[in-house]
């Protein structure tokens, strides 16, 4: 696939980047470049290959899911700015 210059300039302007216009077509380039590169990638044969997270097999380590109050009010509390009976205390901003 080919990236022509007006769409790597609309490309960079949905990205919000600066690029001035006489490296725009250095910038088309790099574009069809990389989606080159993807079509390239979708030729790769990928049957019977599991979905995987890590290239190194490991287990995360698991843990009870149980709630509870985390023993540590007063430490969170101490980072607050303002503290009220064990709560943070915040501005009224709703009438």
């Amino acid at each position: 696939m080919s990236i022509d210059i007006e769409t790597a300039r609309r490309v960079a302007k949905l990205a919000r980047i600066a690029v001035p216009e006489k490296e725009l077509p250095e910038l088309a380039n790099e574009f069809s470049a990389i989606l080159g590169f993807i079509e390239q990638l979708n030729e790769v044969d990928v049957d019977g290959v599991e979905p995987m997270t890590s290239v190194t097999p490991q287990r995360l380590k698991r843990r009870d899911d149980v709630v509870n109050d985390g023993s540590q009010q007063a430490a969170v509390l101490k980072n607050a700015p303002d503290a009220r009976e064990g709560f943070f205390a915040v501005p009224k901003v709703v009438e």
